[in-house]
């Protein structure tokens, strides 16, 4: 077995799962308590592997050796790697309490200062109890990203002691979000302090960019394609955020044109590359051409490029990958990769033309406001109504172009529904044959940002 006051202990006897299912690495323990297929897979580890009942206590789960067991599924690329299939959810968040509290002594660090990690790989065809462990190891925070994940613990605490805990995002922060916890039903909403506005549960919660960097670490694969803004963690010890170091080194760049960043960054760029713009990015930010941006990787930083015409509007509007119309009916609202894009932090470059220049004209870390994201939510359950309806083809035109039910720019001041394929008959598969074509494939389509919101709301802000 092993020993409750030893980390070491007891990580060295968690490795011992390496490369196992439950139901081999605790076969007879489960059988012997008659296991009938209940719980999840982190409540059977934690009961027949560990010998412990599963429990929300405030404290670890190994007290005397101060560490946490938490379990995550993993994805394979198709190069092999190893990749997080969702964030890793530590502790919920108690409105009512966690405001008396500092983030050195909180709840949080208490619980999560150690992790004892446990990744394995998801098949919605197996049983959980077969599900192979692909890596185990225990994890504590760089004292550079402690930095920043203190300053996410902070935001989220000052945003309770506004009386917002209802508007928290998971975009608020950096490596650390409060993502929603429990079903959509009444039962999730808790009162908070400082409004009378019941605000969804939230829990902390490691982005999955972030436990993807841990992947990287605990597999030990190749990290040379990352470059770090930050050189100097002692930096953040100063009162600047990880935004304002990033905001000011584009600074002596505004108002001069591409060409005139090239040439005073010593550069020679292929204009036409579609990398040229994210180039330019990196080197203002020092780092090699080619690399991603390490903090931005970490914490799920959308970066996006925008060309303004000379009224100020972009040039297009922004797109987003493609939907599964089979995946869209069948996921809810608060676990859909639309929720999760309204909520993502991003990172605006804005270029403006000038005649033939491209001028460069600010850069914005932006999040969207919580009434924005109710606000685009409608477009998200019209696309769901639409498709569940088998309502697809509004009508056919003497062109033969098909015009579509889906949610169009003009009827909602955010987003709207259009396609992104390589042609009309690269498709994904319909749930419900359209009821006009009999179509039981569509053309690939996905959610859009309506160009005058990036200008209004965005850029003009």
């Amino acid at each position: 077995m092993f020993d409750v006051n030893s980390a070491d202990s007891i990580i060295n006897f968690a490795k011992k799962l390496k490369n196992q299912t439950l139901r081999e690495a605790c076969g007879s323990e489960i059988e012997k308590h008659g296991y009938k297929g209940k719980g999840n897979f982190g409540q059977i580890l934690e009961k027949f592997y560990f010998g412990y009942e599963p429990n929300s206590d405030a404290e670890p789960d190994f007290l005397e050796a101060g560490l946490e067991l938490k379990s995550t599924p993993l994805k394979t690329l198709k190069n092999g790697e190893f990749r997080s299939k969702e964030r890793l959810v530590l502790n919920i968040i108690n409105y009512l309490e966690v405001h008396k509290e500092d983030f050195e002594t909180s709840s949080f660090i208490k619980k999560n200062a150690h992790l004892l990690l446990v990744f394995y790989l998801h098949d919605r065809d197996l049983n959980l109890l077969d599900y192979i462990i692909k890596l185990v190891d225990g994890w504590q925070y760089p004292n550079e990203d402690l930095k920043i994940i203190k300053r996410d613990w902070e935001f989220i605490n000052q945003k309770i002691k506004e009386g917002k805990a209802h508007e928290l995002s998971e975009g608020d922060t950096f490596y650390l979000g409060a993502c929603t916890k429990g079903s959509t039903a009444a039962k999730s909403f808790r009162d908070q302090p400082f409004n009378k506005e019941q605000a969804k549960q939230r829990a902390y919660s490691l982005k999955q960019g972030y436990v993807n960097h841990i992947i990287a670490n605990i597999a030990q694969e190749e990290t040379a394609v990352y470059g770090k803004i930050l050189k100097q963690p002692e930096i953040l010890d100063k009162v600047q955020t990880l935004e304002e170091i990033v905001i000011l080194k584009f600074h002596p760049f505004y108002a001069k044109s591409s060409e005139q960043i090239e040439k005073e960054l010593g550069l020679k760029l292929n204009k036409k590359a579609k990398s040229y713009f994210a180039n330019l990015t990196n080197t203002i930010l020092g780092l090699e051409l080619g690399q991603k941006i390490e903090e931005f990787e970490k914490a799920d930083i959308q970066v996006k490029t925008i060309r303004l015409k000379e009224n100020n509007l972009p040039k297009e509007d922004i797109s987003f990958p493609t939907f599964k119309y089979e995946e869209l009916i069948e996921i809810e609202w608060e676990d859909s990769d639309f929720k999760n894009i309204l909520e993502s932090k991003f990172f605006f470059v804005f270029y403006q033309f000038e005649d033939d220049n491209l001028i460069l004209r600010k850069v914005k870390f932006w999040n969207m406001p919580y009434s924005d994201i109710l606000e685009a939510k409608n477009v998200w359950e019209e696309m769901v109504k639409t498709i569940s309806n088998g309502e697809i083809v509004k009508e056919i035109n003497n062109k033969g172009i098909r015009k579509t039910y889906f949610p169009k720019k003009t009827e909602n001041r955010i987003s709207h529904v259009r396609p992104h394929a390589q042609n009309r008959d690269d498709t994904y598969p319909l749930p419900i044959p359209d009821k006009l074509t009999g179509l039981t494939n569509y053309t690939k389509h996905c959610f859009w940002f309506n160009a005058s919101y990036v200008r209004d709301e965005i850029y003009l802000k």
